[in-house]
């Protein structure tokens, strides 16, 4: 069993502490996790920008907010993360103006995914390391709902029909990206809103 709260506290990362760690490891020709390929270096370039974009464009809906304004008590919610994953680039910065909106109910932290890989093997979809994965934990370090991720229903099931009509990684990341764009990270804000009103 592991010790959330501790994890939480001392081994995960701010929002801005995650962000400044992957710029400075850009700036030297590097990403997070071990594998420092042009490929994984290319996505994390990307996700920078999508990153800034969905934090500038972003406004909390009407749904969220009421979801927001209803929450009772204090939670935390601990991501599992990597700066080369582009739907952790769609969906973490949503996850943090929702902490931005209440932080006397809400705190966020990240954790780099393959850095624990034993707690990622505890939230695998189907049978997958597919992150963001987000944990969402009570003050005593309990996780109080099942997991979320790593990305919104809707496109987890367009991502599995893309796979069985045999479409390439990198069509895949086209048409998912573009699905975000579109969609203006409405599901997601939709999704966590059904999230809190269980709290």
């Amino acid at each position: 069993m592991f010790n959330y709260s501790n994890i939480f506290d001392n081994e995960a990362l701010t929002y801005a502490k995650y962000r400044e760690l992957v710029d400075d490891l850009l700036a030297v020709g590097k990403t997070t996790g071990p594998d420092h390929s042009e490929e994984l270096l290319h996505y994390t370039k990307m996700n920078v920008q999508r990153m800034k974009r969905v934090e500038k464009t972003t406004i909390l809906n009407d749904e969220l907010l009421t979801a927001i304004d209803n929450v009772k008590q204090h939670y935390r919610f601990l991501v599992m993360s990597e700066g080369w994953c582009g739907d952790a680039a769609q969906i973490v910065p949503v996850i943090d103006k929702m902490v931005s909106a209440a932080p006397d109910k809400f705190s966020l932290r990240l954790l780099l995914r393959d850095q624990h890989l034993s707690i990622m093997d505890e939230y695998l979809t189907n049978g997958g390391r597919a992150i963001p994965v987000v944990l969402v934990l009570n003050d005593e370090g309990e996780v109080v709902l099942p997991k979320w991720g790593p990305r919104p229903a809707v496109l987890q099931s367009l991502r599995t029909a893309w796979q069985k009509e045999g479409l390439d990684s990198v069509k895949i990341g086209e048409l998912l990206h573009g699905w975000y764009a579109k969609d203006k990270t409405q599901e997601t804000q939709k999704e966590f809103a059904a999230l809190l009103r269980k709290l």
